[in-house]
């Protein structure tokens, strides 16, 4: 190691502690050990550390303004979690800058330079599907920087996060389509590297092992993209199949109605021959023929909770707001025409 370019990181190794640790103790935060504060200021002075002048730049004063990344605004969840956030930050005094990747990563980590060049005093975050590096959150992290990511969470440690409980939600929907009586069920899985799209599999596979009914790997189709036109294209071969499902439970609604759509271009009658059930309960769902049954999830609550959180860390002088935690909230079944067998 070269002396003069020592980084928390380079310091935390040597000591065998976490970054966030470091730089907690450098700044003197009640809640480190008088001794570990000894070491690291003296490792510290030993390696020549100089603090990043940026990361320095950013906590000097407050802007009383919050910047918020999500993957799309056209999104109805995260349109409702925008709401949750700005409702608690304008009763704070705050301000919120919004940017969003459109599902890039590229996109995302421009972001975070814009955030960073407005001095932004905390970051909330969903971040893209196609993020796979998550070093550009992790380096504000080691300086010790209020970020809190909602409905997705990232492959990092300590990190604070808002999730809904995706795992049951999926669980509820499969459940309720075995209990109208269908018996082959797909699903229309989301973007596999996502911990939401996971959780959704696993609630899905879960009902149908408690029902006795066989798990067929085939009926359980990456719908990366998410969209209608992706859907229908990759069920319809599936329901022209002489052994073909009686119901799909998509990870998103516009999947689910895209193999609705599927359906009846078959000549299959809904909800008799062919259910659907979906995942988030945007606002068409109510509006389509048959109206589409789905699971609902909290965004306002998601995003008072993140906002909550973020602030909390933003004003705290302890180590305390910015330990590792996730907060769950629960989802709930809307159930609609288009799961209803026998209707």
């Amino acid at each position: 190691m070269k002396f003069g370019q020592a980084t928390i990181k380079d310091i935390a190794r040597e000591l065998n502690i976490s970054s966030s640790t470091v730089s907690r103790a450098l700044k003197d935060y009640p809640g480190i050990s008088d001794e570990t504060k000894a070491k690291v200021k003296e490792l510290a002075k030993k390696l020549n550390y100089r603090p990043n002048a940026v990361a320095l730049s950013l906590r000097k004063s407050k802007s009383l303004t919050i910047g918020v990344i999500i993957p799309e605004v056209v999104h109805f969840f995260f349109s409702t979690v925008i709401s949750g956030i700005e409702e608690v930050a304008y009763a704070h005094n705050y301000n919120v800058i919004l940017l969003q990747t459109n599902e890039s990563e590229e996109r995302e980590k421009a972001a975070i330079d814009t955030m960073m060049r407005n001095q932004i005093d905390g970051l909330l975050v969903s971040f893209s599907k196609d993020t796979t590096d998550f070093s550009h959150f992790k380096d504000l992290m080691d300086y010790n920087y209020p970020i809190v990511f909602f409905d997705r969470l990232p492959a990092l440690a300590d990190t604070v996060n808002v999730v809904v409980n995706d795992f049951s939600g999926a669980y509820q929907a499969t459940t309720h389509l075995i209990e109208q009586g269908y018996r082959n069920i797909m699903h229309l899985a989301g973007p596999e590297n996502l911990t939401i799209s996971k959780e959704r599999k696993k609630g899905y596979i879960k009902a149908l092992e408690e029902a006795g009914l066989p798990i067929r790997e085939k009926w359980i189709i990456p719908c990366p993209l998410g969209t209608s036109e992706e859907s229908q294209r990759l069920t319809e071969p599936i329901l022209a199949a002489e052994e073909r499902p009686d119901a799909v439970f998509a990870s998103n609604d516009v999947a689910a109605a895209g193999a609705m759509m599927a359906a009846k271009k078959l000549g299959l009658k809904l909800p008799k021959e062919f259910g659907a059930v979906g995942f988030s309960n945007w606002q068409f769902s109510s509006m389509i023929e048959p109206p589409l049954s789905s699971v609902s999830q909290p965004g306002f609550e998601m995003g008072e909770k993140a906002a909550q959180l973020l602030l909390q860390m933003i004003d705290s002088q302890s180590s305390e707001a910015f330990q590792a935690k996730t907060e769950v909230l629960d989802t709930g079944l809307i159930v609609r025409k288009s799961s209803l067998k026998n209707s």
